[in-house]
């Protein structure tokens, strides 16, 4: 297999389309042009697994998927074609939904001394006393003392184990609290053998004992203790029938089953108490989610066993990073993992702020994509449409206007509401730091806590890496400086002195072994309060324009000019000329096609004022008081236009997540059934309500086809510009799809066969006369993509970029440029005000004979007219004529 993929098509595996369904769609894939298969993760993961990055164990394929039979079925299949695989992994977290993940078991069931204690970034001694050596489970339904009066929680034995249950959650009993329980049984059967294995089980050591000696005999003795007890249960049943009266007993006095829990290692408790005491690092706020110590050399060589055997088999050859950001040191994982596999294809999935770039010191090969989808939407949004957009937004909803501010606002939400147990281990940590400290011992712990919020809601990346003292690079200097700067200025009312104190810290001036840790888990929590506040909850009340609300990008920016994108694609090409390119992926808000028509009401913004003016008044009468608010129906309006037609499941599906993530009137953790039933209701009424309707289609129609122009225009960037272009299952044709799971629905691939058939024998004309089916999509990406098989040095790193010169009355409307001297990409921009009228407008083509791949007609000379080049195919990509022998 080639380490450099030259295309990736990124597919969900779940249990209706399984290993063998993608089995199925290779053949298709190879005949598009597809070079790789891109699947999400597919390790055993949590029972009912929608997504795969919920995974219980790395060491088998996942049994949902077809295991490994199914597993070896599809890599045969690739290799039968000639095609290789990309695999997303998780190093970031498991999930810890029951018996399912064998390592957090035996963590429940042994406390510290278990044998994988150190997998999971648990703190075992935190502030709380109460908490110590034990695992807080926030899973009851309300408070712990009701559940166990309400006979909830149950101790069951299942021949010679026991659980405690509660519903369908199990836990694994603690093996010394067995001892009275065992012993009470063994009287009244008179066995000698239960009072034995009562006695020794409550010598085992202590779980809280972490020497090596210790966790060796516990373990050693507890595994003949088990084997023996289940010999005995199932030798002799009167001595099951006397444990199970012993257990039933047990269960029905709530006060010494009380006293029972409280000798295990976890503590199960009130759901809502994950917000402020948690004891282990989650994914952002996802209690099932437990972080990894991927630091741990033990972790990364249990995790990645499997993977590297499949690179090593060359069943793999690209692994797409989830979530390095989580890590603690993202740098010395890179490291390794390219030493394990020095020859793969590696992308992280690295969420880059505006003035940010991918450091050079991770040896990998360049991000998922996010970076260019921002970017090259950048190019289809007109920047004299954000003065009017903005003043219209402020009269209609009443909302500010000002991104950064609003982003400020949401973080400080997230660390309130989802992340309060991070942001209290901080605090901890902070606090315990400055009492060491003459000059800083009299903070109170209030003050602490303010200043870590308000640091961490200032900070304009995801995070720093910092990691050795002394080493800190200038990137992390400037982006600690300025947001300790920023935090002073927003919180006025706090010691400034304070502020620099925590800038010392997290760049590391501060010796010690708790400056350290502070700073290397203050970088891992600003990861998440900087998703949770902005993707998970500004992105859903900052509602200006949505199409800008995607991962990665900043919503309070309006349009580039084509020289950015060109001064970003030469710096790629320079440093990451292998980097993915994404414009649709499973983490998007909304799809490369709902945002290319949304990107339109730039163009158009007293004609969308109007119109909202018109469907609010339209609309008044479904409306119960003052809700739904202006600003999620602004944002509703929005989604109505980007992916009409929508059915009403589609529609409330995705109105209610947009609610709920805004976290204004209602959210997942406190929803709000008054508020979201006159929100359905809304909803409901205006799909049923013909004069909107009709007006809302009226509006619609001319959009759809400039629409599909820019669509085709980022398609095309995508598969010329500098890097590996990627395609989420789908959108080779026009896919209006919303945030998950709407971006997860099946896949009509029969319907796509035949097109892809048709196109065989299909002129241009033929292509553009069905573009209500998308073959204009399908057939800009088969031709691009045939070409970049030809001639992969073409599209490689040899190949630079150069913008290419327009000239004429609408030479801003054109995005040109050349890859190397071989190949000429060409698409417009700004498509409504250029309304299909090049007029004079030429572009300079270097000097030769050229053939467009989208319509087979050949150019000579250096100056073409663009309406000519442009007649048949709405963009065009040019190439040496060997390209079509």
């Amino acid at each position: 297999m080639s380490r450099e993929p030259l295309s990736t098509y990124r597919v969900q595996l779940n249990q209706e389309f399984d290993f063998d369904a993608a089995t199925r769609i290779i053949s298709y894939l190879d005949e598009l042009g597809i070079d790789q298969l891109y699947c999400s993760p597919y390790f055993q993961a949590a029972p009912g697994s929608t997504h795969g990055y919920d995974v219980v164990d790395h060491s088998r394929a996942s049994e949902d998927l077809g295991g490994a039979e199914g597993h070896a079925r599809l890599c045969e299949e690739l290799k039968r074609h000639r095609m290789g695989q990309v695999l997303d992994i998780v190093p970031n977290h498991m999930a810890i939904t029951g018996r399912e993940n064998p390592w957090w078991w035996d963590v429940l069931e042994n406390g510290p001394s278990s044998t994988f204690a150190a997998f999971f970034d648990v703190d075992w001694e935190p502030p709380e006393t109460r908490h110590r050596n034990s695992v807080l489970l926030p899973v009851l339904e309300d408070q712990y003392g009701r559940v166990l009066e309400a006979g909830k929680l149950k101790v069951i034995r299942e021949e010679g184990r026991f659980v405690v249950c509660y519903g369908d959650k199990v836990f694994p009993v603690a093996p010394r609290s067995l001892r009275e329980v065992l012993a009470a049984a063994a009287a009244p059967c008179r066995s000698e053998a239960l009072a034995f294995i009562a006695d020794a089980y409550g010598e085992l050591p202590a779980p809280a004992a972490t020497d090596t000696k210790s966790i060796t005999r516990r373990h050693r003795d507890k595994r003949v203790l088990n084997v023996m007890l289940d010999r005995l249960v199932r030798e002799e049943p009167a001595v099951g029938a006397a444990i199970d009266k012993v257990l039933a007993e047990l269960n029905s006095d709530h006060n010494r089953l009380y006293e029972f829990l409280e000798h295990q290692n976890f503590r199960l408790a009130y759901w809502r108490m994950a917000t402020r005491d948690l004891g282990y690092r989650r994914f952002f706020d996802i209690n099932s989610l437990v972080g990894l110590r991927m630091e741990n050399d033990s972790v990364f060589d249990a995790t990645h066993a499997l993977v590297l055997k499949w690179i090593r088999e060359n069943k793999l050859n690209g692994l797409r990073v989830d979530h390095p950001d989580g890590l603690r040191d993202p740098l010395a994982y890179f490291e390794r993992l390219r030493a394990a596999a020095p020859d793969c294809w590696i992308v992280a999935e690295k969420i880059l702020a505006r003035q940010e770039s991918l450091r050079d010191s991770w040896p990998i090969d360049g991000t998922s994509g996010y970076d260019f989808l921002n970017l090259a939407a950048g190019l289809f949004v007109d920047p004299s449409g954000a003065e009017p957009l903005d003043a219209f937004y402020r009269e209609f909803t009443g909302e500010s206007v000002d991104y950064a501010s609003v982003v400020r606002a949401k973080k400080q939400i997230a660390m309130r509401e989802s992340l309060g147990s991070d942001i209290n281990y901080l605090t901890a940590l902070f606090l315990d730091i400055c009492e060491s400290e003459r000059f800083h011992r009299d903070y109170t712990r209030h003050e602490v806590h303010e200043v870590l919020r308000a640091a961490l809601a200032c900070f304009q990346v995801y995070r720093t890496y910092v990691r050795t003292p002394g080493e800190v690079v200038p990137e992390d200097e400037r982006e600690i400086a300025a947001a300790i700067e920023q935090a002073k200025a927003y919180r006025q009312d706090l010691d400034s002195r304070l502020f620099d104190f925590l800038g010392d810290i997290l760049t590391l001036r501060v010796p010690g072994d708790l400056p350290l840790e502070l700073a290397m888990r203050f970088q891992q929590t600003d990861a998440a309060v900087t998703a949770k506040g902005a993707e998970d909850t500004a992105f859903y009340t900052f509602n200006r324009m949505i199409a800008l609300n995607e991962v990665g990008g900043d919503p309070g920016s309006f349009g580039i000019a084509p020289e950015e994108f060109y001064r970003w694609s030469r710096n790629i090409h320079r440093k990451w000329p292998r980097t993915m390119l994404t414009t649709s992926t499973h983490d998007t808000k909304r799809s490369e096609d709902v945002r290319a028509r949304l990107f339109l009401l730039s163009e158009i913004p007293d004609q969308w004022s109007r119109a909202v003016r018109d469907w609010f008044a339209i609309n008044e009468r479904y409306r119960k008081g003052d809700l739904p608010d202006r600003n999620i129906e602004y944002h509703l309006y929005q989604v109505l236009v980007g992916a009409w037609p929508l059915d009403r499941a589609r529609l409330w599906s995705y109105a209610e997540k947009a609610a709920r993530e805004a976290k204004v009137y209602t959210s997942w953790t406190n929803p709000e059934p008054n508020y979201e039933a006159g929100f359905k209701q809304f909803v409901e009424g205006i799909l049923d309500d013909r004069r909107f309707v009709k007006e809302l289609e009226e509006f619609v129609a001319p959009l759809i086809a400039p629409g599909r122009i820019n669509s085709l225009a980022q398609t095309l960037l995508k598969l010329a510009a500098p890097g590996v272009p990627d395609f989420y299952q789908g959108t080779e044709l026009w896919n209006l799809a919303l945030v998950d799971p709407d971006n997860r629905r099946p896949v009509d691939y029969d319907t796509r066969r035949k097109l892809l058939a048709d196109l065989r024998t299909a002129t241009p004309e033929q292509v553009m006369a069905r573009i209500d089916e998308g073959l204009p999509k399908l057939w800009l990406i088969k031709q691009a993509l045939a070409l970049r098989k030809r001639h992969p040095e073409w599209f490689g790193p040899d190949a630079g970029i150069h913008p290419l010169t327009a000239s004429g009355a609408r030479a801003e409307h054109v995005i040109a440029f050349a890859r190397g001297t071989s190949v000429v990409a060409i698409a417009p921009r700004l498509v409504i005000k250029l309304g299909g009228d090049w007029q004079d407008t030429k572009l300079t083509l270097p000097e030769g004979e050229w053939i467009n791949h989208l319509t087979g007609e050949h150019w000579h000379g250096t100056s073409v007219r663009l309406g000519d080049l442009l007649r048949r195919f709405p963009v065009g990509l040019l190439s040496q004529p060997e390209a079509a022998r």
